[in-house]
């Protein structure tokens, strides 16, 4: 019997549709497919941080673009999906939080983080899926916060439970199309948008206590966990999440 070889991390000839790629964890994530030899198309609001993130990716040498898109408008979604090349892999890191007690939620809040983190996340995974050809993988950031609760993230966390729930549902739908659908589930991640939360004193010690490992996750150690799934090293992954926690959830 022949030594068993490893599958391959390398992209090479796959396009990678990264929406949040911008900053932060999505930046992230398009660098790491990029590097691996994938097309990535990064999507966001704002022009000026998408004009940014996409030179950054040029100048270190890899094929990138970048188009503004709001992916909760869905039919602007559809619209844009439908006038692409078929994407092989769906990288979506579009998120947002509005943080409160839950005694104090109020509808708009609700709806605004519903919208994003869940409805769009549904109908644009749904879209990728029908028009991939041959299979591919698709790969939500999720975050821990769909395995456990915590302070004032009611709403946030019921929306990372339900990409958890809905992830797994789909991974059966599409597996027969040899569609792949995971999530990575990090902890707090150092960027600016988790900024003012690591400056709290209070906040900081929490999570420094939940997490089990020495120092606060960066977004590189984002990075592996988004290859992995997206390349052919993960070839019978699916319906799982990849948790990225530092511990948090193993008790």
């Amino acid at each position: 019997m022949p030594l068993p070889k490893t599958p391959s991390f390398r992209l090479d000839g796959r396009r990678a549709f990264v929406p949040g790629g911008s900053r932060g964890i999505g930046l992230a994530c398009a660098a790491a497919l990029a590097e691996a030899g994938a097309h990535v198309v990064i999507a966001a609001r704002g022009r000026a941080g998408l004009d940014d993130a996409v030179r950054q990716l040029t100048d270190a040498g890899y094929s990138a673009e970048g188009h503004v898109l709001d992916v909760v408008n869905l039919d602007a979604t559809r619209g844009f999906l439908d006038v692409q090349a078929p994407f092989d892999i769906l990288c979506n890191s579009a998120g947002m939080a509005r943080h409160s007690p839950a005694q104090d939620t109020t509808p708009d809040d609700f709806d605004a983080v519903t919208d994003l983190n869940l409805r769009a996340a549904y109908f644009l995974a749904q879209r990728v899926a029908l028009r991939m050809d041959g299979g591919g993988s698709i790969i939500q950031i999720s975050s821990q916060m769909g395995y456990v609760g915590g302070v004032d993230r009611a709403v946030y966390c019921a929306t990372k439970h339900g990409v958890e729930g809905m992830t797994k549902a789909m991974a059966i739908d599409w597996g027969p199309r040899n569609i792949r659908v995971n999530t990575v589930c990090p902890t707090f991640v150092r960027t600016p948008l988790s900024a003012k939360t690591l400056d709290d004193p209070v906040r900081r010690a929490w999570i420094e206590d939940k997490v089990k490992l020495p120092r606060l996750a960066e977004v590189e150690d984002i990075m592996g966990a988004v290859l992995f799934l997206a390349s052919d090293a993960s070839a019978m992954v699916t319906g799982s999440s990849l948790l990225v926690d530092g511990g948090w959830t193993a008790g």
